[in-house]
Formats: C-alpha cells, structure tokens, sequence
C-alpha cells in the first residue's frame, strides 16, 4: 500500500512538472521541418520540406487571400550559378475557412504536408544548396512569433550537362508561389540511380509499398481466430478448462485470476509465434516470394493437405513429444503451469488450428508487415482467449452454450472445402506467371463450380464424410448455409462462358488469359488483324503486332519499346500499366475501375496501353540480363518480369502493383504523378486522373 501511495505521487509530481514544461511554447517546437533531395532523369532534381505540424496547432498557407493579416509561410531556395529553378513551390491544397470574429479568410495546413521545389542542375560536381523558410505557427486561440532560419541539402552534380541542361528562364532568387490541386501522393518524384563502373549494375532505393490498415488486420485476424475456436479441437475444451478454474481455486477471484492468466498464456504464445517469425525473417521471405513459382506451389499442395485433412482423410498433428513435455510442466501449478496449460490446448488442437494459423501467417506476412504480424496474431490470440476469460467471470453463461457434437465436424467440413478451393488461387499464380495456360478462366471457375457444388450436396446432408453423422433433418442454420453455397454456385457458371463474376473476380485468372479471352459474348480470341474501334476522333484504331487483348478486351501491348513506337505512330499518349499475374490488388482495379463508364472509354480510345508483368518468368537473352542493387542488396534482372520490376524500381523509386503512369509518346512522364490501387481504387478519381494527363497531352 505504501508503495502505491509513493508511485501515486511520483505521477502528480511528474504531471505537474509536465505542465509547468507545456507553458513554455516555442515556434520552433509547433512545426518540425526536415529537408530532402529527390532526382529525376535529365538532370533534375526536386528539393523537398517535409512538415510536421503538433496537434491542435496550423501554419499559414504560402499564398494567404487578400485581406488576411497573417504571415504566409515562406520557402526558398538561395540564387546560385548551380542550378536554375523549374516552374514554383508546390504546396498542398490548404484548409480554406472564414473567421467569423476576425472577419477574415484564412488558409492553412495542419498535421504534416510536403512543400516541392523543382530544379535543373547546371553544376556537374556535387554542391551544397542554401536555402530560407518561415513560417508562423498558431491554434485556436492565439498565435506565437514567427520563426524563420537557414537550411542546407547536399545536391549531386549532373554528368554530361551540355547534352542535358535545357534553357530556362526563371533566374529570380525571389520564388513564386503556386497551390498545387495535387496532394504529395499524386506527385511521385523519381529515384536517384547510381550508376557504377560495370554498365550493368546500378543502385536504387525503393519505397516500401502501402501497407494494410492495422485495423483491418486487426478484424481479420479476430475473426479467424474465432472460426478456429468454434473447431472440435478447441470448442469443447472451454466449459471443461473453465470447470477446472473454478472448481481448483478456493475463491471465485481465484479462479478468475487463473482464468486471465490462462488467457493472456494463449495471447502471448500466439505473439512469440509471430516475434518467432519475424526474427527468422519468415514474414519478408514471405513478402519477397509471393509471386514466386515455388511459393505458390508450396501453398497450393499445403492448402490441399490441408483441406483434405480438415475433410476427414487424416489428422494433422504434431509430435508427441512436444504435447506431453507440455502436458507434464503444467502439472506443477501456479503461473508457470498455467501457461504450460495454454501451451498444451495450443499443440493438441493443432490439427484445427495450424491451418487456420498458417493462412493468418501467410496472408498478414505478404501483406502487412511485421507490426500488422504482431497485431494480427495479438488479436488471433485474443479471440482464442476471450471465452475462457468471460466464462471465468460469468460461470452461469457455461450452461447457455451449445453442446460439442456432430455440429462442430459440419464447420470443419465446411472450412475443409473453403481451404480447397482457396488452393487454386496459388496455383493460377504459378500457371500465369509461367504462361503455362493449364488453368484457363473458365478451367479455374469450372473446378470452383464442382467444389462448391460438392459442398451443397454435403450442407444438404446428400454427402457424408468420413466422421460424420446420419442427417436425419437439418437445421435452420445448416438449411441457410446450404441455400448460400447453391446460390454462389449458380452465380459462378456463367463465368465458364465469360461473365465478369466481380465479388470473386480478383481471385480468378484474369479474363483474358482464357481459351477464349473476354468470353464469348465478346467474340473471343485472342489476336485480330482488323480494326475494331475507333478513338475519340472517329478514326479507326489500327492493330498492328503486338496488340493482344488486355484487361476488359483492351486492346493492350505487354512490350514496352513496341508500345512506344506505336504511341508515337499515332500521338497517343503512353499507359504504363505495372501489373503481375499473380496481383490481387490489380485484378481488383481492372475489374471495379478500368471498366466502368468514363474510364473504359478513355483507356480504349485515347491512350497505348502496355501492361508490363513483373511476375512474367520467361527469361531474358543474355546479353539483356544484368544486375542491380536494391537496398543494399543484388538484384538479378533475367527474366521479362526481373526486366519490368528493374524499370520501375529505377524510374519510379517503388516496387508495388498496380502501379500506372502516363508517358507522352517520346517517352517522357506526363506531370500529373502517378495512380495506383491505394489512392485510384475509385472510378472518378481514376477517370479524373487521366483526363488531366490527357489535357496536358494536348496541350
């Protein structure tokens, strides 16, 4: 008690001590800027300021509305012989608002922005660029002195400058101002490459692709954890370990303590299992093989042991050795021997949820991250947990709970021929990245028709499997169950023939890698050689070599130089589309994006598509192969797809897909940034992205 009394005063103490420090506000602490170069081809080069503005707290915006008495925020960049300025500051949009009190408009930026400066270098040997910013920090109520200071960034020297510097005529030191519409997000300046003595090996740095929201995960991850509880290996195991709490501990607060423990046992293992993974690497191997050929192998043949296990054919368990070391320390009691119990129900019931857990592993690793790893498997574990812990402290709820039976086996079942059908998702992975045109569209929704159907014919108690019991009549729930898996197999046939199927479109192989691509009511085939459209103008579009039928019957290129010369044959501009077989995400764009009205007309019409497969296995000649290095690391271009993710990794400092730009038909990027699935995913951003290249195009 003394001791709460002491540490209960330590934080009144600290608190007040806190409070005295937040009464002394210095501008400098209200915004923190940190400085940056980024490159881009022909010498250019953008100077960036990164903000980070304190909650509550805002700056002026660099362009303030006529009237307003505030500083506008400043950002220059020194005059000097080194370089020349490229168009203006770019700031993003600000918060417009009108003050009532003070009768004036204001504009502002809170939480953190990017402010750009575009340059051409003139200087071929690397020099130190000086540069000035100000800024005025203020909140609701009032607002502190302005702050202004130097700053200074090492900038690399440009080779080969006579070939390279364009006349410019912006030589002020002064730096004019314009709102850029565009956030940080749609301005996606190139990376530097080094390039090294050997021509055939260069140094990039990429940006880490957009993870998953930790929320999101953190559901996903909950709910599975809660179809593995409600599993015959688990699910009775709660009233009799609940039972053993309550009736060892001589206090009902006993039995719950033990209880919590027991609990919070079953979270942290399931947390060291991901500490495991992380530190062995396991979860960016994962995130590295995903389009791998042997990694989707691995998987499909995984998720069929498993599924078959699940169906009955065998038990999945794990040695022995392990349950009954296990077994025998949680017989010592105490905390040490209530989370050998934990450990125990987490190796018995392997067999019910190792494939449950070894999805969650696979899916949170190639996808999410470490931190979403720790997360999701926090909240696997949770879900795992919570009953134990509630019935602790709610005993009279043990009586309200279904029984174990033969109901248990029927979602085993049931999650048995999910796993199945799942498989084929790898294994169409592999089949398109290696073109081996085994798994057609319309082979892939064949097989899911038949599983699909089988577990109808099972749901409706037709079909029995090993450890089930004689339906005599079905419940309400299994009736329901059975009327959804009908519905969805009807809804799957017509995708044999080329329906768009879109709630499961992204799992499927995309509809032109069929027997007959885009199905047949859009005539099939896979090549013409006549003319089957025409552009915004009215002029036929010509197909020449090349030409295949892309996402949504697009005609598209998958060669980039054939792509350009026909872009420049026709003054079109140039649709880069960073795509890969095995890409859920861009199956996803494609089908809810690229077809909608608005969208599809433009793609079809007013643009080159190239799709560029960074999954493609075919190998490159020899004399086109090379090395690069990524982070740090080697990185071997020999294959078509080595060939594309090396193009984007050096011109676009990111490695992740979809990924879309637009080029005018020399090759150069138009100036409207880049889309992708984080920030495109919706049709009228998307459609609004490309008429706005397409504007710059014509102009």
């Amino acid at each position: 008690m003394k001791s709460l009394f002491k540490s209960l005063i330590l934080l009144v103490g600290l608190s007040a001590l806190n409070t005295v420090n937040a009464q002394i506000e210095l501008s400098q602490d209200m915004a923190k800027w940190k400085f940056s170069v980024e490159y881009g081809k022909e010498c250019e080069a953008t100077i960036t300021a990164e903000v980070s503005i304190a909650p509550h707290w805002h700056i002026n915006a660099l362009v303030l509305p006529k009237g307003t008495f505030g500083i506008a925020t400043e950002f220059k960049l020194d005059k000097s012989p080194n370089y020349k300025l490229v168009g203006t500051v770019k700031e993003p949009k600000p918060i417009q608002k009108h003050d009532d009190i003070a009768d004036e408009d204001l504009s502002y930026h809170e939480g953190k922005i990017v402010i750009r400066q575009k340059i051409k270098i003139l200087s071929k040997k690397d020099f130190v660029l000086n540069g000035s910013y100000l800024f005025q920090p203020c909140d609701a109520d009032h607002c502190l002195p302005p702050y202004d200071a130097k700053y200074t960034v090492k900038v690399k020297g440009c080779e080969d400058l006579a070939a390279q510097v364009e006349e410019t005529n912006e030589n002020t030191a002064q730096t004019p101002v314009e709102i850029s519409k565009e956030t940080e997000n749609n301005d996606n300046p190139k990376s530097s490459v080094k390039e090294t003595k050997n021509d055939n090996t260069a140094e990039v740095s990429i940006k880490k692709p957009e993870k998953k929201s930790l929320w999101g995960v953190f559901f996903a991850a909950f709910f599975s954890g809660f179809i593995a509880l409600i599993m015959p290996c688990v699910f009775p195991m709660i009233p009799m370990t609940v039972s053993f709490f309550t009736k060892r501990s001589k206090t009902r607060a006993l039995g719950i303590r033990n209880a919590f423990i027991y609990g919070g046992s079953i979270i942290l293992i399931h947390v060291l299992l991901a500490g495991v993974v992380i530190a062995t690497r396991l979860s960016s191997l994962l995130n590295e093989l995903s389009t791998n050929l042997y990694f989707n192998l691995f998987f499909f043949l995984m998720l069929i042991v498993f599924g078959l296990s699940f169906l009955g054919a065998f038990e999945i368990q794990l040695p022995a050795k392990w349950v009954n070391k296990a077994d025998a320390k949680a017989d010592k009691g105490g905390v040490v021997g209530i989370f050998f119990m934990a450990l125990v129900l987490s190796l018995a019931s392997f067999s019910c949820t190792g494939p449950i857990l070894g999805d969650l592993l696979v899916s949170i690793s190639t996808s999410g991250g470490d931190l979403a790893l720790l997360i999701g498997m926090f909240a696997f574990g949770l879900a795992l947990a919570l009953p134990f812990m509630l019935f602790a402290i709610f005993p009279s709820l043990l009586n309200s709970m279904p029984n174990s039976g033969g109901w248990l086996n029927v979602v085993k079942v049931f999650l048995g021929f999910l796993e199945i059908a799942f498989a084929f998702k790898f294994l169409g992975a592999a089949d398109t990245t290696m073109q081996w045109h085994l798994l057609h569209r319309e082979v892939f929704v064949a097989i899911w028709v038949g599983i699909f159907a089988m577990l109808s014919l099972y749901m409706l108690g037709k079909v029995r499997l090993p450890h089930d019991s004689p339906v005599e009549k079905l419940s309400v729930g299994r009736t329901m169950m059975a009327t959804a898996t009908i519905a969805f197999t009807i809804y799957l046939i017509p995708g044999m023939w080329g329906a768009p199927l879109n709630l499961v479109n992204a799992y499927l192989p995309p509809d032109f890698y069929a027997e007959v691509p885009g199905g047949l009511s859009n005539g099939g085939g896979n090549t013409i050689s006549v003319a089957s459209s025409t552009d915004s103008t009215g002029a036929e579009i010509e197909i020449v070599e090349g030409m295949e039928k892309g996402p949504q019957g697009i005609m598209a290129f998958k060669d980039y130089d054939k792509a350009l010369a026909y872009a420049k044959k026709v003054n079109k501009p140039l649709f880069l589309d960073f795509t890969g077989w095995g890409c859920v995400n861009c199956r996803k764009m494609e089908n809810s994006v690229w077809g909608q009205p608005g969208v599809i007309e433009h793609l079809r019409n007013d643009v080159v598509i190239v799709s560029l497969y960074v999954d493609e296995r075919t190998e490159l000649p020899k004399k086109e192969q090379k090395t690069i290095k990524v982070n740090g690391q080697d990185f071997s271009v020999t294959t078509i797809g080595n060939k594309w993710t090396a193009k984007q990794i050096e011109e676009y400092k990111t490695a992740s897909q979809p990924y879309y730009v637009l080029q005018t038909p020399e090759g150069k990027d138009i100036p409207v940034g880049s889309a992708d699935y984080q920030n495109h995913g919706n049709p009228a951003v998307f459609q609004k992205w490309l008429e706005k290249g397409l504007e710059k195009h014509k102009k």
